[in-house]
Order: structure tokens, then sequence, then C-alpha cells
């Protein structure tokens, strides 16, 4: 591989597929090297913008980084315009409804939480919600409405970013095993043939496969998430089914249905860890009992596809994002669990920052890639 690049992006995913747009915007050469991009987590994802109905609890630190990514998707996606492709950016906010006793205490409390943070968050009549949502089902109790929390269509938006960097940069379908060092720098990333794709910059994003890598200056504590996740197609006669994203805890049990503009709905997501790759039989029919509860419309859609993968998790359910201390040119971006798609241009922009010698946004130390080894607070 004798072409040096500034970047050289390794895992084609939402996440480094936004860093390498992000990096060739900013006037920099990159190459991107993944044998099937976009063929993960990012095909399964839902791709909710949804800062505030994804706060969870304990994870509150997390949440100066969902806003500030959320603020820059408008002008992450104009700049993909010229490719042509709609990523299907929706704004219609999100709706979350609680089922019983218990449901209505947890929104609640959650609600407090996003008071505290000053999110744009309210408890809605449920007479409010119907009219603006007739195919709610008579067995929600209580609503609440987050009307900053939008959608994109991550495979949708793959398909731009990857267009975009196969435009103005280079994808190379191959697999990375490690890195070529000089010293205590790395210069490059090798292929599984042996060679060298030689960089200023090498950037880890290949999700749970980075913590695979040989010659890793620290382990990446990665751990797979398996959801299971449905697409509906929503007959003519019951167009629009929905204008908003639904969020519904069910008897304890969450569940959302996000709608698409081309007449379909994604119906998410479990969240296993019990290492089946496959897509489990009770974790569809929690998803369809549950949203049949909610949009008691679910019964009559047509089941288009069934589909399972594993988000890359990690001891706090923070991303490991950042460069590692004592080595240069290597900057890691994984572990994003339930926030790829939301925390893509955040990410990108700080990755691309550290590239070019500008400091971290306040706090974002938290997220250090080698914070779990030992001596490490």
């Amino acid at each position: 591989m004798e072409t040096n690049v500034d970047v050289a992006v390794v895992g084609g995913g939402i996440i480094g597929l936004g860093i390498a747009w992000e990096a060739i915007r900013r006037g920099h050469s990159v190459a991107l090297v993944d044998p099937d991009p976009a063929t993960g987590a990012t095909h399964a994802a839902a791709g909710m913008i949804a800062p505030a109905s994804e706060l969870h609890y304990r994870e509150e630190h997390l949440l100066q980084l969902t806003v500030d990514s959320a603020s820059r998707y408008p002008e992450f996606l104009a700049s993909l315009a010229w490719t042509g492709i709609d990523p299907g950016y929706r704004t219609t906010g999100t709706l979350v409804l609680a089922i019983d006793a218990a449901d209505r205490t947890a929104l609640a409390d959650l609600r407090a939480v996003q008071a505290r943070h000053l999110l744009p968050v309210e408890q809605v009549s449920l007479r409010e919600v119907r009219r603006s949502e007739p195919m709610i089902g008579p067995a929600a109790t209580a609503a609440f409405s987050s009307p900053e929390d939008h959608q994109v269509d991550p495979r949708k938006l793959a398909a731009a970013l990857l267009a975009a960097v196969g435009e103005r940069g280079r994808l190379i379908p191959a697999r990375v095993s490690g890195f070529e060092y000089a010293g205590r720098r790395v210069t490059g990333a090798v292929l599984e043939d042996g060679s060298v794709l030689p960089a200023r910059h090498t950037v880890v994003a290949n999700g749970l496969a980075a913590a695979q890598l040989q010659g890793l200056p620290c382990r990446l504590p990665l751990r797979p998430v398996y959801g299971d996740i449905l697409r509906l197609r929503v007959p003519a006669a019951l167009q629009p089914l929905l204008t908003h994203t639904v969020r519904g805890l069910v008897r304890g049990s969450a569940v959302y249905l996000v709608p698409r503009g081309d007449g379909t709905v994604v119906l998410g997501a479990t969240m296993r860890e019990d290492g089946n790759y496959g897509v489990s039989a009770g974790g569809v029919y929690q998803l369809l009992r549950d949203a049949q509860l909610l949009i008691p419309a679910v019964a009559e859609l047509e089941l288009e596809e069934v589909l399972c993968r594993a988000r890359p998790g990690t001891p706090d359910n923070a991303p490991l994002l950042g460069g590692v201390p004592g080595v240069d040119g290597l900057v890691i971006a994984t572990g994003f669990f339930r926030h790829g798609v939301l925390l893509t241009p955040a990410a990108a922009a700080l990755c691309v920052d550290l590239m070019e010698g500008k400091p971290g946004p306040p706090g974002f130390e938290r997220y250090r890639p080698d914070r779990f080894e030992e001596g490490q607070a």
C-alpha cells in the first residue's frame, strides 16, 4: 500500500464514515478501510437523534455530548446535500407513553431528571396526543412530548457518507490487523495481507472488532449488546400510521416505533447480552406485543424485515473516544453502545480536532480510551 494519506480510518460504520467525511471536508486526504461498510450496527439502527428521551439514569455525564451532537446535525447533513441522497431527517419530535402506574412513576422520575438539565420535555394530555396521533390506543395512560428529539434514516445517511467519502477520499475494501509504529508514534494501519497504509493519523472506529486489533496501546473492554429490531410496512389505508417517533414504557419494558418517509416503521429494540447473534423469538414477540398495546394497528402491518445486530458496549456505557497518552498518531472512537448515530457529528468533530492539535471540549477526558487501565481513575 504505497500512497500516504493524512488520515486512515479503520471501520466503515456510521462513526467511521462520519469521521472520514469530517476530515475530508476540512481538507485532509482520507482513506477508509472496511471490507463491508455500513452493514453492522449501522444497518439495524433506528436513527433517533434524541438526547432528551434517550437519557438514562446514571448516564447524565453523556448529556453534554449528546445535546451538542444533536445541535450539529442540520449543518452536518447540509454538507452532504451535494450527494443527492436524502438522509431522511425528520424534526416532528418524539412522544413518550406510559401504560400502568409503575410506568407513569418511572417516566415522572425521568422527567424530573430532564427538568434538572433544562431539557425541553413536557407532560401533555392524552386528548392532545391523540389529536396529533389518532392511532395511539386506549392503553396509554400518560404522555410526554420531546419536541426537539428528531430522527434520521441511518441507512440513507450511511449511503450519503459512502458516496461522499468514495468521491473525495478512498474506500479500501480490506481488513486491518494492527498498526505500524515508529517509536511511540503510529505511522499507519497494517492490512491483513501484511501491506501497510501509511498515515499521519490512524483512527480506530471499527466497533466491537477494535478490541482484536494487534498493537493497541491499551485494552478496549468492549462487550456485544445484541438488539432485535423489526421493520414493518404500513398498508396504504393506514398511512401515515404515525408522524412522531413514539416511545413507550410498557410494564417496565421499553419499546419504540420510528416512522419512515417510505411508508415503513422501525420497531425496536431489545437489549440482550446472551451471546446469541441470531434473532430472538422471544424478543420479537415482546416487541410486537408491546407495540400493539401502544398502537393497536401494528397488528395490521406487514412484517418486512427482522434482524439482529450487536452494539459495542463498555463497562460504563460511555464511548472510548480520544487519544491514548504517550502514543501519537492514534485516535480511538468506539464503544458508542446505543448512541452511535446520535453522536456521529460530535465524535467526528472531536476526533478531527484532536488530529489538528486542538483541545477537546471540557469534560471529554472522561471518555479517554485507557480509563479502564489499572491505575487510571
